[in-house]
């Protein structure tokens, strides 16, 4: 089914809550009714890709059934007794929030939006300001609202980001793509304080079996400079 306000695409199997419907970032059975401009889109991205302003999802009241065609408010059963189609498998009132794929969608009050991954999987650092893996939860470096920073690659938001983040072990957030690219590229220091992102000590070992077989020449073997390792802070 598409619709010509949007140019978005959806593709409906039956009249029934397991029909496949939505856009490439969410399957779902509802459009967004926009309060900001007379298109109705299946999600935020979609309008915000489309239109020359941004969404905002906090002044979102209605949704249309995109079965029935019928204008609602938020909920997650279409108010059409005719239809009554489940309009996603989760439904999140706070974030207005759609969702027929299971993603183990959980919402978390102190990040103050929804997270993906299961609830018992993570658990909220107030100082982080950000959901962790729970694996990490007696190891990891709070550094105060870490999360409002942008990643130091991309420059895009993390908090809100819908990419997966990497937790080095300094503590600085980076999305999983950009810290997959650095890595690849031969960059192995945090772009925020340059402490080694990885385990170093294969290269390191590396370096020192290189050092070894170019020994120094004669006039500089007893040169020696003190430098700071950016990791231990030790000089």
């Amino acid at each position: 089914m598409a619709d010509s306000n949007t140019g978005n695409t959806g593709v409906a199997e039956n009249n029934s809550s397991k029909c496949t419907q939505g856009c490439e970032h969410y399957r779902r059975k509802c459009k967004l009714v926009s309060p900001c401009c007379e298109n109705n889109y299946i999600c935020r991205f979609c309008h915000n890709a489309s239109e020359t302003h941004q969404l905002i999802r906090s002044k979102l009241s209605k949704v249309e059934c995109m079965m029935c065609q019928t204008q609602q408010p938020l909920a997650q059963t279409c108010s059409n007794k005719e239809c009554g189609v489940t309009l996603g498998n989760y439904f999140c009132k706070i974030c207005k929030l759609y969702d027929d794929e299971d993603k183990e969608q959980f919402h978390c009050d102190g990040c103050g939006l929804c997270r993906v991954g299961g609830r018992d999987n993570y658990f909220h650092c107030d100082t982080c300001e950000l959901c962790l893996p729970q694996i990490i939860k007696d190891s990891h470096k709070c550094i105060e609202k870490v999360s409002k920073a942008n990643c130091p690659v991309c420059l895009e938001d993390i908090h809100t980001s819908r990419i997966v983040s990497h937790v080095p072990p300094c503590g600085h957030l980076i999305h999983r793509p950009c810290f997959n690219d650095l890595i690849k590229a031969g960059f192995y220091a945090c772009p925020t304080c340059s402490q080694s992102m990885i385990k170093m000590k294969e290269l390191w070992k590396s370096l020192d079996e290189e050092i070894e077989d170019t020994p120094m020449p004669s006039e500089y073997a007893d040169l020696y400079c003190n430098v700071l390792c950016r990791d231990c802070h030790e000089t």
